[in-house]
């Protein structure tokens, strides 16, 4: 687990369908428990939104007669109970496995449930790497794949794309921040991946820190008038400005901003503008077009990070798939596996 010393702590519902374990981890993460059950009961519900209802055993039901897993039902006897590894198929970097555990206690309850995470969020993962055992009801087992890999794949995928971020400025001193181009809905999960694979966090939301953009600056009449309104308004705050050349850097660092995001520059406007905002104590985040080829450029420039939306809006998914075998002996070999189902 990533360890974090300011991350915000959250209430416990009072009946959490979770273990002690897996509710801690998600805490200890600064994710809310309440919150992602939430999230995957509407997930769960996505994939049984249509079909036929049916009473299942009470270790089988996500719910008394809902519609079901057609196919698990009709295929996988009532009472069948099986373990299943989720592998890695693919080198990176895995982020959510507690995430995933929530997901089959949500689904299966406790009811004769048995998880072991074999891996740390965070981990490098090679294929074969098995990260996470579950034992269960086999109906129900398959019935919270798709949704444990949905998300498991998605946030190790982020912590996959950040990882290769991180690498590419080793030694700079430079740190890779996210931004607020998030899936609707995932942004706490997401921004957890992004500091699994090492990076760092820009603000979660609109309130908890000023971004004066350009937007912003028209409709105040000028940087230094926009950043004047919002530490008059909010004083308490940080604020970022937003600029576009060096000239507006030195405005911002005259009207006094913590932060100045530096947008669509070239290395040359880059330095000259840290050449103005250091001697100032004003950190400098770069943006804008940047991409891994350039990234340690950019990060030689001098700037203190680099700001990419591509780590949550364009990171590929990384591979992994539940292999299960029957009964509820040791993990899965590669003679009695059962791929996964899509």
């Amino acid at each position: 687990m990533m360890p974090s010393s300011s991350l915000p702590r959250f209430s416990v519902p009072a009946f959490p369908p979770l273990s002690p374990a897996t509710t801690a981890a998600l805490v200890s993460a600064g994710l809310d428990p309440g919150a992602l059950i939430e999230l995957v009961r509407r997930a769960v519900a996505e994939d049984l939104a249509v079909g036929p209802a049916e009473a299942v055993g009470p270790a089988e039901a996500v719910g008394p007669a809902e519609a079901v897993d057609v196919t698990s039902v009709a295929t996988v006897p009532p009472g069948l109970r099986g373990r299943g590894a989720i592998v890695a198929r693919a080198h990176g970097v895995v982020a959510g496995l507690p995430v995933a555990a929530a997901v089959f206690e949500t689904v299966l309850s406790a009811q004769g449930l048995d998880i072991d995470i074999t891996a740390s969020d965070g981990d490098r993962v090679s294929p074969g790497d098995a990260v996470l055992t579950v034992a269960g009801p086999v109906r129900a087992l398959l019935t919270a794949e798709r949704t444990a890999l949905n998300l498991l794949c998605h946030l190790s995928g982020v912590a996959t794309a950040t990882r290769h971020w991180v690498d590419a400025v080793d030694g700079t001193g430079v740190s890779v921040r996210d931004t607020r181009k998030t899936l609707p809905g995932l942004r706490a999960l997401e921004k957890y991946a992004v500091r699994c694979g090492g990076g760092v966090n820009h603000r979660m939301s609109l309130a908890d820190a000023a971004l004066v953009k350009d937007n912003h600056v028209v409709a105040a009449g000028g940087v230094a008038a926009a950043f004047t309104a919002v530490r008059t308004r909010f004083p308490g705050l940080p604020v970022e400005v937003e600029c576009d050349t060096p000239a507006q850097v030195a405005e911002a660092v005259t009207a006094g901003a913590d932060l100045i995001l530096c947008d669509n520059m070239t290395t040359g406007e880059l330095r000259e503008s840290v050449a103005i905002a250091r001697p100032a104590g004003v950190k400098l985040e770069a943006s804008g077009g940047l991409t891994l080829e350039v990234a340690r450029s950019v990060a030689e420039t001098g700037v203190d990070y680099l700001a990419v939306g591509a780590l949550t809006h364009s990171a590929p998914a990384l591979d992994l798939g539940l292999d299960l075998s029957l009964g509820l002996g040791s993990a899965p070999s590669t003679s009695d596996r059962v791929e996964g189902t899509a």
